[in-house]
C-alpha cells in the first residue's frame, strides 16, 4: 500500500495531505544532484506499477485518483494492451506508468554524492563501527571502536544497520532482507522484453521488481526474509519469479546474486524525529529508501539550519510499534506475510 493511503487510513487526512505533497520531491532532488555534480549513474526515466489481477488494478485506480487529487498528473493508467507496450509479458492485466519516476545505478549515485561531499570539504570515515553515543547539553560524543568524535549535532541514519547501538530506535523498525539476481547481458532480447526500458514493480505485498542495467542485464529482485538474514540460495529463491514473468529467460545464465536489508516500519510510513535536542534520526523507508532518504536528508538539513516546519510535521506523526515487541515482531510479520501472500495469490 502506498505511503499516502497508509497515512490517510492510520493518521488522518491532514497528515495524508502532507505526505501526498512530498511524494515526488525525492526524485527531483536526485535529478538535481545528478545534474549539478555530473554523476554518471545511468539515470533513466519512468517506472511502472503493475497489477497481476483485477483486484490489484482496482486498488491502483483508487490510488491514481488520490494522486490526482494532490495535483500529481504525471501518472497514467494502463490497460492490458497498454502495459504490454512496455512489458512483453502476459502476467499483467494493467497498471500505472509514472512519468515522473525513474531508475539508475544506486551505488554509482552514492559514490558520486560522496565525491561531491569531499569536494565540498566534507570528510567521510568508512569501516568505523559506532558502539555508543553520549549526550550532553553542549555537544554530542560518538564513540567508535577506534576513537571518539565530538560534534554539535548528530544525525542517525543507519536504517536497518544500526543494530543495537541506539536502544530507543531498535524496536521502531525491523531489518528485512530483499534479494536481486542479475542475468548475463541479454543483447537484443532485453529490448524485446522491456522495449521502453522502464523499471517495474508489481503491487503485491511481497513484490517483484526489475529493470535493465546499462549493459542489458535483467536485474530482478524480490523476496523477503524478516529479521534480515540472507537466504541460503538467492538464485533458487528469485529465479522462479523471473521465469514466471519472462519464460524467455528460463535458460539464461545468472551472473550475480546478492541480498541487502531495508528497515521495515510497522505502518510502512517512514519515521523522523529527535532523541535529544542535538540528535536527529530518520529511518523506516520500508523498501523505498533511495528517494525517501534524499527527501528526508533535505528536511533534516533544513531543520538543522533552523527551518523546522516540515521536520516538525513529520516528527509529530505517531509511530506504531510491532505487536509483541522485539521478541514477536519477526513471527508476527511472517504470519502477516502468509496472509497477504494468500491474498496476492487468490486475488482477494
Amino acid at each position: 500500500m502506498p505511503a499516502y493511503k497508509k497515512s490517510k487510513k492510520s493518521y488522518g487526512q491532514e497528515n495524508a495531505n502532507f505526505v501526498g505533497q512530498l511524494v515526488t520531491r525525492g526524485g527531483k532532488i536526485i535529478r538535481r544532484f545528478v545534474r549539478d555534480y555530473d554523476i554518471s549513474c545511468d539515470l533513466k526515466e519512468k517506472n511502472i506499477f503493475a497489477a497481476l489481477n483485477n483486484g490489484q488494478l482496482k486498488d491502483l485506480q483508487e490510488t491514481h485518483a488520490l494522486w490526482e487529487s494532490h495535483g500529481m498528473h504525471d501518472r497514467e493508467m494502463l490497460d492490458k494492451r497498454g502495459i504490454q507496450e512496455h512489458i512483453k509479458s502476459d502476467a499483467y492485466v494493467g497498471g500505472v506508468i509514472d512519468h515522473s519516476g525513474g531508475h539508475f545505478h544506486p551505488l554509482n549515485l552514492a559514490l558520486g554524492e560522496a565525491s561531491a561531499i569531499q569536494q565540498g570539504g566534507g570528510t567521510i570515515y568508512e569501516n568505523t563501527l559506532v558502539v555508543d553515543i553520549e549526550y550532553a547539553d553542549d555537544a554530542i560524543k560518538v564513540i567508535t571502536e577506534f576513537g571518539t568524535v565530538t560534534c554539535k549535532q548528530a544525525v542517525l541514519c543507519g536504517n536497518a544497520y544500526l543494530n543495537k547501538v541506539i536502544p530507543k530506535l531498535t524496536d521502531r523498525v525491523m531489518p528485512v532482507s530483499t534479494q536481486i539476481i542479475a542475468t548475463e547481458p541479454l543483447g537484443d532480447l532485453a529490448d524485446q522484453l522491456l522495449p521502453t526500458d522502464v523499471c517495474v514493480e508489481d503491487v503485491r505485498y511481497i513484490l517483484d521488481y526489475y529493470r535493465l542495467s546499462a549493459d542489458k542485464r535483467m536485474l530482478f529482485g524480490g523476496g523477503t526474509v524478516y529479521g534480515g538474514q540472507d537466504p541460503a540460495d538467492i538464485t533458487a529463491k528469485i529465479r522462479p519469479n523471473m521465469n514466471r514473468i519472462f519464460p524467455e529467460l528460463r535458460d539464461v545464465k545468472i551472473d550475480y546474486a546478492w541480498s541487502g536489508n531495508f528497515a521495515l516500519s510497522f505502518s510502512r510510513v517512514p519515521q523522523m524525529g529527535k532523541l535529544h535536542e542535538r540528535v536527529y534520526f530518520a529511518h523506516g523507508y520500508s523498501g523505498h529508501g533511495v528517494t525517501g532518504s534524499h527527501l528526508f536528508g533535505q528536511i533534516l538539513a533544513d531543520a538543522i539550519n533552523g527551518k523546522t516546519k516540515e521536520f516538525d510535521a513529520f516528527a509529530q506523526i505517531p509511530w506504531i510499534p510491532f505487536p509483541g515487541g522485539r521478541a514477536l515482531r519477526v513471527p508476527y510479520s511472517v504470519m502477516g506475510s502468509w496472509w497477504y501472500a494468500l491474498k496476492d495469490t487468490t486475488g482477494m
